[in-house]
């Protein structure tokens, strides 16, 4: 095998790699007097000390927590609608909005 040829599959290897990247995701459902979230990959591996964000439907900042070990972030409930943002880095953060949240 040549070395231009080598190096040609290589480089295909990457770019079929960055392919099959994992994306977040993000579970969220209510306890009592608090809502709780679980983050991830799509690969299922865990998201521990990443930042969830809760917002207020005029985009004010509420609350922020950093998961916990088990990838749990745990906010109390509000007073208002809201929405939770986990931002990985990805290009598309995850997003659950108050009404897609139930109790579990």
């Amino acid at each position: 095998m040549t070395k231009k040829r080598a190096s040609l599959l290589a480089l295909s290897g990457l770019f079929s790699a960055s392919a099959h990247a994992h994306f977040p995701l993000m579970s969220c459902w209510l306890e009592t007097d608090k809502v709780v979230c679980q983050a991830g990959y799509s690969d299922g591996s865990s998201a521990v000390d990443y930042n969830v964000d809760m917002f207020d439907y005029d985009d004010n900042l509420i609350a922020k927590v950093s998961t916990d070990k088990r990838s749990i972030a745990e906010f109390e409930l509000p007073g208002t609608d809201f929405y939770l943002v986990f931002d990985a880095g990805h290009e598309n953060p995850v997003e659950v909005d108050v009404v897609e949240i139930s109790e579990k």
